[in-house]
């Protein structure tokens, strides 16, 4: 199998709408799920976009919040959260957790898609999206990302924590997931793919990259940018 052959990402059969109602047929679970099997990967992720007390950050497909109530918190007082998700069940979920914390004073939650964001431009001194650039389909990809590059300040950092097909693609767990991907679409809407080759095609400069395992089974892919020649 050449190269190219390898490269080539499956495509997201399914609406938003149905990747929605998806989410939230498995929301109670995928709070298990984000809670313990992703805690590794939740401080990893975060660890590597080294958040500042006062600082301004977007998360992306917060989920039920977990990762949302950590940048709150390391952001302090001075600073602000946002977080955008499509579902409205994931919301529910989030805002019990931050307002159990005692922070809902301090996040902002919009219910909206990430191709089309109601935020400024430069607004924001970091964005954190985990498990969520997968959900789109392949030309979807840079939409997203030209996105995010627009509400980053020049100065700005992006961390993508994505499951990943690098080097993976003759893996029996990715040929498995994959083929879940193309027979129950719904449950299974997000696919591995390339992330450092997106970011870089997107207009960012890659500054530090991880992987990571969960269950010495499932790749995961951590790349941290800055958009590149952003005036």
């Amino acid at each position: 199998m050449s190269n190219t052959q390898k490269k080539v990402l499956l495509p997201v059969p399914v609406s938003s709408e149905e990747i929605k109602k998806g989410y939230a047929a498995l929301s109670r679970f995928y709070a298990v799920v984000e809670g313990i099997f992703e805690k590794g990967l939740r401080r990893k992720g975060l660890k590597l976009l080294s958040l500042k007390a006062g600082e301004v950050v977007l998360e992306i497909g917060f989920g039920t919040g977990y990762s949302l109530k950590e940048i709150t918190n390391s952001v302090g007082k001075n600073g602000k959260a946002y977080g955008i998700d499509i579902t409205p069940e994931m919301h529910k979920i989030s805002r019990k957790r931050l307002k159990k914390a005692g922070l809902m004073n301090r996040v902002e939650l919009y219910e909206g898609d990430a191709r089309s964001m109601p935020y400024e431009d430069s607004k924001f001194d970091a964005v954190y999206m985990a498990s969520t650039l997968e959900l789109f389909d392949t030309p979807d990809i840079p939409r997203v990302l030209g996105e995010i590059r627009r509400v980053l300040k020049p100065s700005g950092r992006l961390c993508v924590v994505s499951l990943t097909k690098k080097d993976k693609e003759d893996s029996l767990f990715i040929r498995f997931y994959e083929w879940l991907h193309q027979k129950f679409p719904k449950y299974f809407s997000c696919r591995p793919i390339y992330v450092a080759e997106a970011v870089k095609d997107a207009g960012y400069k890659i500054t530090k990259t991880s992987e990571f395992t969960i269950a010495r089974l499932v790749p995961w892919e951590l790349v941290l940018v800055k958009p590149e020649n952003k005036r």
